[in-house]
């Protein structure tokens, strides 16, 4: 599993209207090959700040897949102008994961 990571820095006074845009823009995004989950996050103290963290079978699913695609221009098309700087996207393999408290 690779796990897709983006800050994304919506223009302050549009967060209720980005994440109107990102119920559509999920959906496009659900229906790719290779497409596991994904989670929307936004930062309590930089309110205009979201977490978006995306899972993936493989980095090729997201790049060139989803990138590639249609979906993807649709994509673009309801998010991209949100962003201020345009955000920057990483790929990130998991090493650990611990769902509960190790016991004592």
């Amino acid at each position: 599993m690779i796990l897709e990571h983006a800050l994304l820095p919506v223009t302050p006074g549009r967060e209720a209207e980005f994440e109107r845009a990102f119920a559509e823009a999920r959906t496009l995004i659900a229906a790719m090959p290779g497409f596991r989950g994904l989670r929307l996050s936004r930062s309590i103290e930089t309110p205009n700040e979201y977490l978006l963290l995306v899972e993936w079978t493989s980095v090729e699913a997201h790049d060139p897949g989803f990138r590639g695609s249609p979906e993807y221009r649709r994509w673009r098309e309801l998010l991209h102008h949100f962003y201020e700087p345009f955000p920057v996207v990483e790929h990130f393999a998991q090493v650990c994961v611990v769902a509960d408290p190790l016991p004592n």
